[in-house]
Protein backbone atom coordinates (compact mmCIF):
# COMPACT_ATOMS: atom_id res chain seq x y z
CA UNK A 1 0.00 0.00 0.00
CA UNK A 2 2.63 2.45 0.72
CA UNK A 3 4.55 1.63 -2.29
CA UNK A 4 1.26 2.57 -4.19
CA UNK A 5 1.01 5.82 -2.50
CA UNK A 6 4.78 6.60 -3.52
CA UNK A 7 4.06 5.67 -6.69
CA UNK A 8 1.25 7.91 -6.43
CA UNK A 9 3.05 10.73 -4.79
CA UNK A 10 5.85 10.46 -7.46
CA UNK A 11 3.84 10.37 -10.73
CA UNK A 12 1.59 14.12 -9.42
CA UNK A 13 4.94 15.36 -8.33
CA UNK A 14 6.38 14.66 -11.91
CA UNK A 15 2.81 16.37 -13.50
CA UNK A 16 3.19 19.19 -11.64
CA UNK A 17 7.02 20.26 -12.55
CA UNK A 18 6.01 19.22 -15.90
CA UNK A 19 3.01 21.76 -16.26
CA UNK A 20 4.88 24.48 -14.37
CA UNK A 21 7.57 24.08 -17.14
CA UNK A 22 5.18 24.46 -19.85
CA UNK A 23 3.64 27.56 -21.25
CA UNK A 24 1.30 28.49 -23.16
CA UNK A 25 2.79 32.02 -24.02
CA UNK A 26 5.80 31.12 -26.05
CA UNK A 27 6.08 34.54 -27.42
CA UNK A 28 9.34 35.85 -27.01
CA UNK A 29 8.56 39.07 -28.10
CA UNK A 30 9.83 39.15 -31.66
CA UNK A 31 7.09 39.90 -34.15
CA UNK A 32 6.36 37.43 -36.69
CA UNK A 33 6.49 37.69 -39.89
CA UNK A 34 2.72 38.62 -40.07
CA UNK A 35 3.16 41.46 -38.25
CA UNK A 36 6.41 42.89 -39.95
CA UNK A 37 4.64 42.28 -43.22
CA UNK A 38 1.68 44.95 -42.03
CA UNK A 39 4.13 46.94 -40.05
CA UNK A 40 6.19 47.32 -43.79
CA UNK A 41 2.76 47.97 -45.40
CA UNK A 42 1.69 50.56 -43.14
CA UNK A 43 4.96 52.91 -43.23
CA UNK A 44 5.28 52.26 -47.39
CA UNK A 45 1.53 53.46 -47.59
CA UNK A 46 2.47 56.67 -45.52
CA UNK A 47 3.98 59.57 -47.46
CA UNK A 48 5.99 59.68 -50.71
CA UNK A 49 9.75 57.57 -50.81
CA UNK A 50 12.36 58.17 -53.17
CA UNK A 51 15.08 55.93 -53.63
CA UNK A 52 18.41 57.02 -52.26
CA UNK A 53 20.08 53.76 -53.29
CA UNK A 54 20.36 51.72 -55.89
CA UNK A 55 23.09 49.34 -57.18
CA UNK A 56 22.40 46.66 -60.20
CA UNK A 57 25.28 44.11 -59.75
CA UNK A 58 27.72 46.48 -59.12
CA UNK A 59 26.72 49.31 -60.61
CA UNK A 60 25.40 52.49 -59.03
CA UNK A 61 22.56 53.71 -60.50
CA UNK A 62 21.31 55.87 -58.10
CA UNK A 63 20.77 58.55 -60.35
CA UNK A 64 18.50 57.23 -62.83
CA UNK A 65 15.62 57.53 -60.47
CA UNK A 66 16.51 61.24 -59.31
CA UNK A 67 13.73 63.51 -59.03
CA UNK A 68 11.24 60.32 -59.22
CA UNK A 69 8.51 60.21 -56.04
CA UNK A 70 7.49 57.02 -54.95
CA UNK A 71 3.87 56.15 -53.70
CA UNK A 72 2.67 52.79 -52.16
CA UNK A 73 -0.46 52.71 -52.84
CA UNK A 74 -2.88 50.30 -50.20
CA UNK A 75 -4.24 48.79 -52.90
CA UNK A 76 -0.99 47.69 -54.06
CA UNK A 77 -0.09 49.96 -56.84
CA UNK A 78 2.97 51.49 -56.79
CA UNK A 79 3.31 55.18 -58.77
CA UNK A 80 6.31 57.01 -59.68
CA UNK A 81 6.01 60.14 -60.84
CA UNK A 82 8.95 63.01 -61.53
CA UNK A 83 6.25 65.83 -62.85
CA UNK A 84 6.69 64.92 -65.71
CA UNK A 85 6.75 61.07 -66.32
CA UNK A 86 4.31 58.94 -64.35
CA UNK A 87 4.66 55.11 -64.28
CA UNK A 88 2.68 53.00 -62.51
CA UNK A 89 3.80 49.13 -61.42
CA UNK A 90 2.35 47.11 -58.30
CA UNK A 91 3.91 46.05 -55.18
CA UNK A 92 3.42 43.75 -52.38
CA UNK A 93 4.99 42.39 -49.00
CA UNK A 94 4.84 38.63 -48.32
CA UNK A 95 6.38 36.13 -46.80
CA UNK A 96 9.53 34.46 -48.51
CA UNK A 97 8.85 31.05 -49.74
CA UNK A 98 12.47 30.34 -51.36
CA UNK A 99 14.83 28.39 -50.05
CA UNK A 100 17.79 30.31 -52.80
CA UNK A 101 17.76 33.04 -50.81
CA UNK A 102 20.83 34.03 -48.81
CA UNK A 103 21.01 32.55 -45.50
CA UNK A 104 21.55 37.06 -43.86
CA UNK A 105 18.52 37.98 -45.52
CA UNK A 106 14.98 37.79 -44.17
CA UNK A 107 12.17 35.50 -44.78
CA UNK A 108 10.07 38.75 -46.66
CA UNK A 109 9.79 39.32 -49.72
CA UNK A 110 9.33 42.98 -50.56
CA UNK A 111 7.99 42.50 -54.65
CA UNK A 112 8.40 45.42 -57.18
CA UNK A 113 6.69 44.60 -60.97
CA UNK A 114 6.33 47.68 -63.31
CA UNK A 115 5.12 46.83 -66.99
CA UNK A 116 7.84 48.26 -69.08
CA UNK A 117 9.74 47.47 -71.95
CA UNK A 118 13.52 45.96 -70.24
CA UNK A 119 14.86 48.54 -71.81
CA UNK A 120 13.25 50.72 -69.21
CA UNK A 121 15.50 52.01 -65.80
CA UNK A 122 12.50 51.00 -63.97
CA UNK A 123 12.51 47.31 -65.51
CA UNK A 124 15.68 47.40 -63.20
CA UNK A 125 13.41 47.44 -59.53
CA UNK A 126 11.18 44.51 -60.98
CA UNK A 127 12.03 41.62 -58.15
CA UNK A 128 11.26 39.37 -55.65
CA UNK A 129 13.70 41.90 -53.08
CA UNK A 130 15.05 40.42 -49.47
CA UNK A 131 13.91 43.06 -46.93
CA UNK A 132 17.53 43.98 -44.96
CA UNK A 133 16.20 46.29 -42.32
CA UNK A 134 12.80 48.55 -42.41
CA UNK A 135 12.05 51.45 -40.07
CA UNK A 136 9.14 54.17 -40.43
CA UNK A 137 11.24 55.90 -43.54
CA UNK A 138 13.33 53.77 -44.54
CA UNK A 139 13.95 50.21 -46.74
CA UNK A 140 16.64 48.00 -47.56
CA UNK A 141 16.78 45.51 -49.83
CA UNK A 142 19.01 43.09 -51.43
CA UNK A 143 18.35 40.88 -53.98
CA UNK A 144 21.45 37.91 -54.92
CA UNK A 145 20.93 36.71 -58.54
CA UNK A 146 20.00 33.03 -58.43
CA UNK A 147 22.01 33.32 -61.89
CA UNK A 148 25.46 34.72 -61.38
CA UNK A 149 25.60 35.41 -57.92
CA UNK A 150 25.81 39.04 -58.22
CA UNK A 151 24.36 41.22 -55.71
CA UNK A 152 21.75 44.01 -56.14
CA UNK A 153 21.02 47.11 -53.37
CA UNK A 154 17.70 49.21 -53.05
CA UNK A 155 17.08 51.64 -50.98
CA UNK A 156 14.11 53.89 -50.27
CA UNK A 157 13.51 56.71 -47.59
CA UNK A 158 10.56 58.64 -47.08
CA UNK A 159 10.47 62.22 -47.81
Amino acid sequence: MKNIFNLGFIVMLSLTLLSSMCSSDDDDGTPTNSQQIAAIEDDMQSGTWTITNFVDSGQNETSDFNGYGFTFNANGSLVATNGTNTITGTWSVADDDSSDDDSSSSDIDFNIFFPVPETSDFEDLNDDWDVVTATSTRIELIDISGGNGDTDLLTFEKN
